[in-house]
């Protein structure tokens, strides 16, 4: 299954993808903001584009576990999403996954510019793979427990 995950910014909007086994994310995209209508228009060319079946975005919840403002700004922009695009959304804690996108960057020695167009997927894909590891799937030999 193909999913989607989001790092929802105040100008721009990474996305990552994962692979069809869903083991792995990589970012495919930076989306540049205009207006929730647009953003979700892209979006949704990319589930399709993609085959996606989720999405996961990623949720800025405090580090004392509290949510504020940046919350309810993903809320909002999540409840358009849902009205734009006909696959199930999840939220997903992203716990400093831009900081951590920025200092891989930093250490693969990428010039401030370069960081900038390509941080935010690839902290999309930091959310996706944190969200994939935590939700590991069945092996084909698993059977259902009844």
């Amino acid at each position: 299954m193909i999913i989607l995950g989001l790092d929802y910014g105040e100008k721009r909007i990474g996305v990552a993808a994962c692979d069809e086994l869903g083991l792995f994310a990589r970012g495919i995209a930076t989306i540049a903001r205009k207006y929730w209508k647009r953003d979700i228009e892209q979006i949704a060319t990319l589930v399709k584009q993609y085959s996606a079946q989720r999405i996961v975005v990623g949720y800025p919840v405090r580090l004392d576990g509290t949510t504020g403002v940046a919350c309810e700004k993903v809320d909002g922009f999540i409840d358009a999403l849902e009205a734009g695009v006909f696959v199930p959304v999840v939220k997903w804690n992203e716990a400093l996954s831009t900081k951590e996108a920025e200092g891989l960057l930093r250490e693969a020695d990428a010039n401030r510019r370069k960081r900038r167009m390509v941080v935010d997927r690839i902290a999309a894909a930091i959310i996706l793979q944190d969200y994939l590891n935590h939700n590991p799937k069945p092996s084909a030999g698993d059977t259902p427990e009844t």
